[in-house]
């Protein structure tokens, strides 16, 4: 993803996996959220991976930041568990 860190051409510092049947805890996720939050990306990282869903932190030092999400290759999150 070039152009995305702080100067031009500087690629993007994260490297995600956008291959839903390779996840695994651990990984890094671009992941959406619906709601009022809904076209904004966010990064997070894979604690959990089921056959039907993820659950993802937003930040992974923070032991009550775990969203449940859909397994595809851009899970999406309830607003209400991101913002909670």
């Amino acid at each position: 993803m070039q152009g995305m860190g702080s100067t031009d051409g500087e690629a993007c510092p994260f490297e995600f996996n956008f291959d839903e049947a390779t996840f695994k805890v651990g990984d890094v996720v671009s992941y959406r959220v619906t709601g009022s939050l809904d076209g904004f990306p966010f990064a997070g990282t894979l604690l959990e991976v089921h056959d039907d869903h993820v659950v993802i932190s937003a930040d992974v030092n923070d032991k009550n930041s775990r969203m449940r999400g859909t397994r595809e290759s851009r899970p999406v999150v309830q607003e209400a568990d991101a913002l909670a």
